[in-house]
């Protein structure tokens, strides 16, 4: 080789060299770049990591309510299943009285319960 073909060779491989370091920068920025938005995006998962566990515990709350609801209602249709017969059995215990005129109540009648009364 001459030395004129022997400069072109190392012009040529410098500047492949050249080209290579520019491309090694290229992917050095890169991976940069890559690093700051996988440490951004950690982030991102470590808050939705949080909120999610915030919520889990909220949601486990109403599920604990809506239990002790259901029992409540379950009770409260128990006790008014039974509200007819209690209404009806105090209707039963009023007495009425025949004879006496309406709003006859208090202490001008007490003394003659005892005269009328079956001996």
């Amino acid at each position: 080789m001459t030395d004129d073909t022997q400069g072109v060779s190392m012009d040529r491989i410098l500047q492949e060299i050249s080209a290579v370091g520019r491309k090694l920068e290229g992917m050095d920025n890169a991976m940069v770049a890559l690093t700051a938005e996988t440490r951004s995006m950690r982030l991102e998962i470590a808050s939705f990591q949080s909120q999610i566990s915030g919520l889990d515990h909220r949601v486990t709350t109403v599920e604990t309510q809506v239990a002790s609801w259901t029992d409540r209602d379950q009770e409260l249709l128990h006790l008014r299943s039974k509200l007819p017969d209690l209404e009806d059995r105090s209707r039963r215990n009023n007495i009425h009285l025949l004879g006496f005129p309406e709003g006859t109540e208090g202490a001008e009648y007490s003394p003659t319960y005892g005269t009328h009364s079956p001996s």
